[in-house]
């Protein structure tokens, strides 16, 4: 039986190139949502501090913005964030697909970042459920001939393949300790961060190509019957920003399809995380250049 003083307790980076699979791996270890999924690379921007509570202790898995050269002051802010998580974790998850065969430019910049890596790194080798054939079988392998973790392990997270075998290598690494937040979080953001998360999933799930990454979520208003009594539901006021006319006409849709869908969709799943009847306003607005500005980027969060 596991004591108080047998518990261990650290912080795991999870990296890798962008659309790899690492915020629906996370997800899958701590058991709900603490990162948005979509198919659209570059999904994840803020560092996301997923809260994994086990009877062996607590890892804080701490799931990055996909790495790639940043072409925008958005793109340098979400390198920033995954350059400093690596600084402050006690081990690193570096995920990778199965079907991979060679090395990229995504994966160069990673490689280089771990090269003098004082922590232990996983190789953590992601959608073993559908390997693009007819793909070499192995050829991810390319990874150990820069890389020397201290594990390779063969995952599937969208359907849970050898996640405990992972879980468990990684609390063999980390240092002894009490768990670093005493209560049943699931994440550590605000309620008001993960509001406007699950609406901006569902702007990069229904739009096409030419309109995920100009967008950005501005949780404006965040009213919970916890805190106002006189609510019967929580009201969550939210605009969405875009650069362009034309994206957003694209959100809107042909008479409010788009925007109505959306909006549905979004309401759902906060109702469904926050246990609560939702009344959710959203608003669409053009800003111009917003992911050059450094004013914009404060305002929403991203400095």
């Amino acid at each position: 039986m596991t004591g108080p003083n047998d518990l261990k307790s650290g912080v795991v980076a999870v990296i890798g190139r962008p659309n790899v699979g690492k915020s629906t791996l996370v997800n899958a270890i701590v058991g709900g949502k603490a990162a948005i999924v979509s198919d659209k690379p570059q999904t994840t921007r803020n560092r996301i501090r997923a809260v994994l509570n086990d009877p062996k202790g607590q890892v804080i898995f701490v799931d990055t913005p996909g790495l790639h050269r940043p072409l925008h002051e958005l793109g340098r802010f979400m390198k920033r964030q995954a350059d400093e998580s690596l600084g402050g974790s006690d081990a690193v998850c570096y995920v990778v697909e199965s079907s991979d065969t060679h090395i990229g430019k995504a994966d160069e910049i990673i490689l280089k970042l771990l090269e003098f890596s004082p922590v232990p790194v996983i190789l953590v080798v992601n959608k073993i459920d559908y390997a693009v054939f007819p793909a070499p079988s192995g050829g991810w392998k390319v990874y150990l001939e820069r890389l020397n973790p201290v594990e390779t392990i063969q995952v599937s997270a969208l359907h849970g393949t050898n996640l405990d075998a992972l879980v468990g290598r990684v609390f063999s690494l980390l240092p002894p300790g009490p768990p670093i937040f005493d209560d049943d979080r699931l994440v550590d953001c605000t309620e008001r961060f993960l509001a406007g998360e699950i609406i901006r999933e569902q702007v990069l799930r229904q739009t096409e190509q030419e309109v995920p990454h100009s967008v950005a979520v501005d949780v404006e208003e965040f009213k919970s019957p916890d805190e106002y009594p006189e609510r019967k539901n929580l009201l969550v006021r939210a605009t969405i920003y875009v650069e362009r006319e034309g994206q957003k006409a694209i959100l809107i849709g042909k008479g409010g399809s788009k925007m109505k869908s959306i909006g549905e969709q979004a309401r759902r799943e906060i109702e469904e995380q926050f246990g609560q009847d939702v009344f959710l306003d959203l608003w669409v607005k053009v800003r111009p250049g917003w992911r050059n500005s450094e004013r914009d980027l404060r305002r929403m969060g991203y400095v």
